[in-house]
């Protein structure tokens, strides 16, 4: 008998694991044979716009995936450097084989995880425990998380090939409802894709702009040096599409399983195959792609921006018009797959099944995209996992200080129609929610957990260093004489006219707030972990934005975080029918929930605040 059993061992399974561990359970993680733990089957890279913020929540939460990204990054890059540090995320890109083989040396280390690989044919709910039926036997377990990414009933689609397979080399499971008998899963089934793989000697990266590995982006783990490197960084490439490349894609949109409907699936906007991008943007022909290498073991890179579904030869030809890979060999072709999702709205905000309670989803099996948004779920779903076996509270993070709380409320609170990416523009608070800051924005919930590991220690000093520099900030003054005067000429800080302090000084537009506060610091022999000086002079840069946004939220939140009682809505008359209809369907916890659904009227919303809360 397992206390909780992990149903896929991708990146949400390997968080899920992980998390529910913490609390010394007994943990399974049930995957397919053949399938690595944490393994890469898309885009072999970590982070980017909102999901660098989700690595590192993850990592403050006492997660994993910070810690591997880490030790297997071969190239870094800070997204947005020129949009100011609000919107900067960091992303990596991984060597795919040394992320899997880590994670897997790090599960075998964790004596309360047991890993069996055996493939899932059905799961059932006797009582208070579940019966897990395998290939090759059977397991009890008490409670579930099902990560089963994209295998459920999964169907790969090449040109006119099509083949039964969750991935490239990989064998099926079957359907979500005849698996988990009583679960609802979406109508429509979702889509993803990839592109070719290429051959590295094939590739003329001379044709090519170079992008160089940033030495000085951060990392994302709490226990690394800020700019600390564990393996061989190397370069990724900058090339593009052209009218050429464009024309054979439009020359056969008969051939494409995408649009002659062989594929039934709804795909991700926001990440859209080289056909989407054909026929959505007819009169562009100029794409970005970016050659990103797979692994320093493999001679495969990764083209990212021409993921494709198109027969082979067809895939060969358009690969051949991009200026760098006009004698580009294909390793593995681009392939598309459909598979089944649950109906989020079936489950509550710890991301439990209220039809089947002790049943937990996360992951792409949710409508998700991205590694990121999987272990993130993926967290959720094992800490509530592990709390509702231990008696403890539901854990819960808040959408105005955390992405992880913003997507998992975004998926439960509506129907998803299509495939669901995570933005900064997703996040009503995002001068707040930053990388930089994600230690003092998740230490309460941490807290939470009642849990003491070395992610607390560390928690504990980096929030006295950071009121102690933030006091010196504030309090450090620099009088306007002729010394001071001269000193700032000589640093290139501007005019000094009257007494400021640090935190004044740290503001001024024309400066890095994080070189001017290092420096200072250090002129005054005061020495501290670079991490917190850099939160201190970002949160300082933001000071004034935050505060007005944060009385302006605080007005919000009073009411979005209020308690309401669906079934007293539905019985009330003064509410319509459709929106009765909806309340019922997603059964709100919360005002700031029943805001966020769509096709909610503005009528409702002012009977409901004005005469039930």
């Amino acid at each position: 008998m397992f206390d909780v059993a992990i149903i896929g061992g991708g990146h949400a399974g390997l968080e899920a694991a992980w998390a529910a561990a913490q609390f010394d359970l007994k943990v399974a993680i049930v995957t397919m044979p053949g399938v690595s733990i944490a393994s890469a089957p898309c885009n072999p890279a970590v982070g980017g716009v909102g999901k660098g913020q989700v690595v590192r929540e993850i990592d403050a939460l006492g997660g994993i995936m910070g810690k591997l990204a880490d030790r297997s990054a071969i190239q870094y890059r800070t997204l947005n450097e020129s949009k100011g540090y609000a919107v900067q995320s960091t992303r990596v890109q991984i060597d795919k084989e040394v992320y899997a083989r880590n994670a897997e040396a790090e599960v075998a280390a964790n004596e309360n995880i047991t890993v069996i690989r055996e493939m899932v044919e059905r799961v059932s709910k006797d009582q208070e425990q579940f019966l897990i039926k395998t290939t090759e036997g059977e397991y009890l377990s008490k409670k579930i998380v099902v990560t089963t990414g994209t295998f459920l009933a999964g169907k790969m689609h090449t040109g006119e090939e099509q083949s039964d397979g969750g991935r490239v080399d990989c064998l099926k499971a079957d359907s979500l409802e005849n698996i988990f008998v009583g679960v609802t899963a979406l109508k429509t089934r979702f889509k993803t894709g990839t592109p070719a793989r290429l051959k590295r000697d094939s590739i003329d990266f001379s044709k090519m702009v170079e992008q160089e590995s940033d030495i000085n982006a951060v990392n994302f783990h709490y226990g690394h040096e800020l700019n600390e490197r564990f393996i061989d960084q190397v370069s990724c490439h900058l090339t593009k599409t052209n009218e050429k490349t464009l024309g054979i894609i439009r020359e056969n949109k008969e051939r494409s399983p995408i649009f002659n409907g062989q594929i039934k699936g709804v795909g991700p906007r926001y990440c859209p195959s080289i056909e989407d991008k054909a026929y959505r943007y007819e009169e562009k022909d100029i794409h970005h792609v970016f050659v990103e290498p797979e692994s320093h073991e493999l001679d495969t890179f990764y083209p990212n921006g021409i993921s494709t579904s198109l027969p082979r030869e067809i895939q060969l030809d358009f690969i051949r018009t991009i200026e760098g890979l006009e004698n580009a060999e294909i390793a593995v072709y681009g392939y598309a797959v459909e598979y089944d999702v649950v109906d989020t709205t079936c489950l509550d905000r710890t991301l439990q099944s209220k039809e089947m309670p002790g049943l937990y989803f996360a992951g792409q099996v949710n409508g998700t995209s991205g590694y990121e948004e999987a272990a993130g779920q993926g967290l959720i779903a094992g800490i509530n996992a592990a709390r509702s076996i231990i008696g403890a509270d539901k854990f819960i993070l808040d959408r105005e200080d955390s992405y992880i709380g913003v997507m998992v409320e975004d998926l439960v609170s509506n129907k998803r129609d299509e495939p669901y990416r995570l933005f900064t523009a997703r996040n009503e608070n995002r001068l707040y929610v930053r990388e930089d800051n994600t230690i003092l924005r998740m230490k309460k919930y941490r807290q939470e957990l009642g849990l003491f590991a070395e992610v607390d220690r560390y928690q504990d000093k980096f929030e006295r260093s950071f009121n102690i520099i933030w006091s010196v900030a504030k309090n450090y003054t620099y009088k306007a004489n002729p010394k001071n005067k001269e000193y700032f000429k000589d640093k290139g800080y501007g005019p000094l006219n009257s007494n400021i302090t640090l935190a004044e000084l740290s503001k001024r537009a024309q400066l890095n707030p994080v070189d001017v506060l290092t420096r200072e610091l250090s002129e005054n022999n005061m020495a501290f972990d670079p991490n917190v000086i850099r939160t201190v002079a970002i949160s300082l840069k933001y000071e004034g934005y935050i505060d007005r946004a944060l009385v302006e939220n605080a007005k919000i939140n009073r009411l979005s975080k209020k308690p309401i009682n669906w079934e007293q809505l539905v019985a009330s008359e003064n509410i319509s029918f459709e929106c009765r209809q909806r309340i019922t369907e997603i059964k709100p916890e919360s005002f700031g929930q029943l805001q966020r659904i769509v096709g909610i009227r503005p009528a409702t919303l002012a009977f409901v605040a004005g005469n039930i809360l």
